[in-house]
Formats: C-alpha cells, structure tokens, sequence
C-alpha cells in the first residue's frame, strides 16, 4: 500500500454484459459470448470478496475509487450490493475510505434504490441521451419499448434523494444534428455534471456504422455546446471535456484516459473474476488474469499491460506527433485508430478532424478561462469578461462580413446566431 506506487482502477462487472436495454449502439452487449463466460448470471459471493480484498489491499490509498459498471450493473440486486459496502467496510484500514460509482440506465432505480445509493454516498452515472427523440431512437428496452420516460423519473427521484447524477449521454450521427436541444434538455435536468461519449463503432467489414458520428458532425456539436456553456452555465453545469481541456491548457493532467498520453491504468474485473486490459478491449486477447490467482497490482505493472499503455503514444502517427493540440487529445482512444492520416499512414484518429475543429474554435477562450480561474475569478465574472471579449471580437461585422471565427463564411452563414 505505498504511496509511493502509481495508481489505478479496478472496474467491476457483476453481471458481465448482461443488460435490460438494448441500446442499438451498444460495444459490450454480447461480450459474454465473446469471452465464452459462461460463469453464474452474477459475480458470486467468493469473486466479490477476493476483489474487493485485493483491490483494497493493493491500492494507495487512503481513498479507493470502485466502479461498477456493465451491461446493467443493478441487475445484480441491491443486496449485492448492500454486501459490496459491508465487504468495503471490513477490508478498509483505519482512516481509509470507499467511493463508489454505479454507471446505471437508470430504469431500476425506485425509491429503494435511491435511498441506498444517497445512504451510502454512491456516485451515480446515469446513461440519458438528452432529448426524448434521440434517447429514445436508440435505447430500447429487450421488448423495444422506449425507455425515456424512466430514465428521466429515475434522475428526478435520484435528486429528490440528494444524489446528483453525472449524466452520461452519446453523440450518434443523430444527436449531432440538434446539438444545443440535446444539451438544454440535459442542462434542464439541473444535476450538474454532463459527459458526452461519442459513438464510434464499425461493422465486421470495417465499415463505421450509420450510428456513429462523423468527424465533421462531432465537432460541430462540440463547438455549438461549448458556445452555449461558456457564455451561460459555466460554473453551474459542468461539461467533463470542456474541463478536462482547461485543465490541461492550465498545466494538469487529464482524468479521461482517451486524452492521456499513455493508459492501461484501467482495468476491468468481469463477473467470472477475469482481468481485462481496458473496457474497450474485453475479449481473449486482453485477457491479463484472474482476481482468484493474480494481483491486480501485478497485474496493471505486468510488462504486458504496460506494452498496451505505452502503444498510445508509440503509435501515434506523424501527423499527431506534429500537431500542436497533441497535449490535448495525445491521439485520443487506441479503438478509434482505424483511418489514414492526411499523409496516407495507417492508425490514426478516426475523431481527429472533429477535434480539431473544436480546439481551433475553443482553445484561446478555454486557455482565458484558465487564466481567469488562476487569478481567482468566479464563474459570473469568467462569463461577463469572455462575452465582452467576444462581443469586442464581433464589433462592426455585418451579416455578409466574414466571419470572425475564422471559417472563411459570411456571418450570416456561420455564426451569426451565436453570438452573446
């Protein structure tokens, strides 16, 4: 347990990819079957105790982060979920503590639930994707019933129980089209936090799906969100990536592992016991041990796993390697390496144009807003010093002037409609 050791995260999956929605954009769904799990439906009662044992055990400290996550972790029942706390509370040495994070769709959380979840301090990711239309588009429940309606009762009762939840919503090729009604509806919701996924995925020709977002269509959503959040709700919603940029361009180091120059520091602990490399990568091949023989600590410092951190940023392209917002995205996720770079080379971001775009459109204001934060200003005088800038940047341009954005449009055709 010395301080001294880097260190990491240890996702647990009780239930595997065992869910009660079928999200038409799902990665793990089926994962049981790739991995050939054919253990109980649930993590059982010895698995449980070794993980959270060795995981206490081998962690720094004094605080230790628990994930659980799926398919749906709630369906392994809320007395499995009593039994993690008592366990945590056995294992804990004195003046440690537990967090705990359940990444859930939502639609079992009844007054029961929530008043554990609040009672025993958990953090909630909640799974909504903003407006009713799009939410319900894609998340389905196993008899094709949309599930808007409950996702957004549960985030109600969830507040009502003093529990506000991280909100966790994709940007499909869907949602990218009504940026800003996808982000007033979450804002609307009054939790305070917002986390947008992007859906990535390819077919088994390689194709990317008609789901996912476009490089061009993410980075519009971006920028039209961060223009709404950085002159109305700063302070007061809080949008992880847009945060996550700040903190970097301010000298810290990114949480979110796709923006980090090197990962591997999360693992994954399926319900059978098995250790996985990465959520994205659950499958025989990243398979590193079992919590019943193995210490996750060997584990994650195994030269193995090492190998599939460090190939983040040894394999980066030229391109990435020569870009000046390398610092911000560092090539982001290994998963989404399937296209060329402008120069032909194989293995570069399949997001990189998007990302682009965006910090093109929002780093001077993202590298102000550090500053300002440096020199102790609240969020309302942040907001009131970047729109008089940005009002300053916007004085005597007409309607079929050029844009001052940069975009080689007239105003009236860009961003005309979003100024403060």
């Amino acid at each position: 347990m010395s301080a001294e050791k880097a260190p990491f995260v240890a996702m647990a999956k009780p239930v595997g990819s065992k869910c009660n929605l079928r999200c038409g954009y799902c990665y793990y769904l089926g994962t049981d079957e790739r991995i050939d799990n054919g253990c109980a439906a649930v993590m059982d009662d010895e698995t449980l105790e070794c993980f959270i044992r060795r995981y206490i055990g081998e962690s720094t400290g004094p605080a230790v982060s628990f994930t659980w996550h799926g398919g749906e972790p709630t369906l392994a029942g809320l007395d499995f979920f009593k039994k993690c706390v008592a366990l945590q509370k056995k294992y804990l040495p004195a003046g440690w503590e537990c967090w705990n994070n359940l990444q859930t769709n939502g639609v079992l959380l009844d007054e029961e639930w929530c008043a554990f979840l609040a009672k025993e301090r958990f953090d909630v990711g909640l799974s909504i994707d903003g407006a009713k239309p799009v939410h319900d588009k894609y998340r389905k429940n196993a008899a094709g019933a949309e599930t808007y309606d409950e996702v957004y009762a549960a985030a109600k009762r969830l507040v009502a129980h003093g529990v506000r939840p991280d909100l966790l919503c994709t940007v499909t090729s869907d949602s990218a089209e009504n940026p800003l009604s996808v982000y007033r509806a979450l804002r609307e919701l009054g939790t305070g936090w917002v986390q947008f996924i992007p859906i990535v995925r390819q077919d088994e020709n390689g194709d990317v799906t008609p789901d996912s977002v476009t490089p061009e269509g993410y980075g519009k959503f971006l920028c039209d969100v961060f223009d709404e959040w950085i002159y109305h709700d700063l302070g007061k919603t809080g949008v992880q990536f847009f945060l996550e940029c700040a903190l970097v361009l301010s000298g810290g180091s990114a949480s979110l592992c796709w923006m980090a120059p090197v990962c591997g520091r999360v693992l994954v602990t399926e319900r059978d016991g098995g250790v996985y490399a990465c959520d994205h990568f659950v499958d025989p091949e990243h398979r590193l041990g079992s919590v019943q023989t193995d210490g996750l600590r060997a584990l994650v410092d195994s030269e193995r796993q090492a190998a599939f951190g460090n190939a983040k940023r040894e394999k980066l392209t030229a391109q990435c390697r020569a870009c000046s917002y390398l610092a911000l995205c560092n090539g982001g996720c290994m998963k989404d390496r399937f296209v060329r770079s402008e120069d032909g080379e194989e293995g570069h971001a399949y997001l990189c144009a998007g990302l682009k775009a965006f910090f093109d459109h929002a780093v001077p204001r993202l590298k102000t807003l550090a500053q300002l934060q440096r020199a102790g200003l609240a969020p309302g005088a942040i907001m009131e010093r970047l729109r008089a800038q940005e009002l300053q940047r916007w004085k005597g341009i007409g309607r079929n002037d050029p844009c001052p954005c940069g975009s080689g449009k007239k105003a009236k055709n860009c961003c005309w409609d979003k100024k403060p």
